[in-house]
């Protein structure tokens, strides 16, 4: 199978640049895979197509405001850090741009002087090991001067108004574990009081952490689909969430996930575990058309990049024809795209 199958023409006037005035107020494309059947609905009204009995399974990863912005020792040069995941006590794999310059004991300033970092190396993929030494708390240092991730599709000027709305919409509002570089975005959606309603139809609300890391937006760079390979996400899967979902596929209940990352972790499980086990994970799992999902038996997700892993994963559950037809429908129908953009109901 062929990259460029997933390929659609979106103009860039439909990539949401701000999220939608009120969470659950977005637009929903809910498709119907019995039938191939679209309807046109609004977020909040997703209660409608819940029952009781259903679990829903939301992933809490808490997003670091993970983007720091410095300058290089001795050159004063401007250099910009994207965190990726904690190695060890002091040391973090970090993105770093511009390159130029950095060996091996370079040293860089970041939170106004109050973070120095070393290069201690550079790793795969481009990436850098970093050792910080804070003058005072690391994190309360990261919490003050870092900036949220957000996609490089996203292209604005920030003002401190606009980085207080990023800092609370680029987050879901039952977010908890903190170390994720991307938000779990289908979840951006539900406002407390939704999940309250949700929970009064008798929906069980369950939850997994996965850490959205930066493969999430790496393209496909092979040409055939079956030549990629997914850059490995941290997991884990509680004792009361693994026991509700293996129930709930016994006694015949929908499992719905609510996002991709939710869906890989689930499915990854199954896979190497046989069925969805309690514990830690490493989520490698690259699922596009063919792939037989074990687990998941509804998603929730956001409009996804053109030939993206993202797109791939919706088009096994869903069919890769009926997905071109309804991401068409959705740009003929003016429907936002991408991390802030509209969210899809595949049932």
């Amino acid at each position: 199978m062929r990259v460029s199958d997933f390929d659609y023409q979106l103009p860039k006037g439909r990539i949401a640049q701000y999220p939608a005035l009120e969470r659950d107020r977005s637009r929903l494309m809910v498709l119907h895979r019995k039938g191939q059947r679209i309807e046109h609905r609004i977020f909040s009204e997703i209660q409608e197509y819940l029952k009781p009995g259903d679990l829903l399974v939301l992933n809490d990863a808490k997003v670091l405001p993970a983007r720091l912005y410095g300058w290089k020792e001795g050159s004063g040069g401007r250099v910009e850090a994207l965190l990726l995941r904690e190695k060890g006590i002091r040391d973090w794999e970090v993105l770093l741009r511009p390159t130029k310059g950095l060996r091996p004991g370079k040293r860089l300033h970041f939170a106004n002087g109050a973070l120095i970092a070393e290069v201690r190396d550079r790793c795969e993929e481009g990436h850098f090991l970093l050792s910080f030494r804070a003058n005072g708390d690391f994190w309360e240092l990261l919490e003050k001067y870092g900036r949220m991730p957000l996609p490089p599709y996203i292209k604005r000027q920030g003002s401190g108004k606009v980085e207080a709305l990023d800092r609370e919409r680029y987050q879901t509002v039952y977010a908890r574990e903190g170390g994720a570089i991307a938000a779990p975005t289908a979840g951006l959606h539900f406002t407390e009081e939704l999940l309250r309603r949700v929970e009064a139809l008798r929906v069980k609300l369950h939850y997994l952490t996965l850490f959205v890391g930066p493969g999430t937006f790496r393209p496909v760079r092979a040409e055939e689909v079956e030549e990629h390979r997914m850059e490995a996400e941290r997991y884990y899967i509680s004792e009361t969430t693994a026991k509700a979902i293996n129930l709930a596929k016994v006694e015949g209940r929908r499992v719905i996930a609510v996002g991709t990352t939710t869906t890989r972790a689930l499915e990854d499980s199954a896979l190497k575990k046989g069925r969805v086990k309690a514990g830690p994970g490493e989520a490698d799992l690259f699922i596009y058309p063919g792939f037989r999902f074990q687990v998941v038996d509804a998603l929730i997700t956001n409009f996804h990049l053109p030939r993206s892993s993202l797109l791939m994963l919706v088009s096994a559950f869903a069919n890769l024809g009926f997905i071109k037809e309804a991401y068409q429908e959705a740009v003929s129908e003016g429907y936002r795209f991408y991390s802030y953009g509209d969210a899809m109901l595949i049932l």
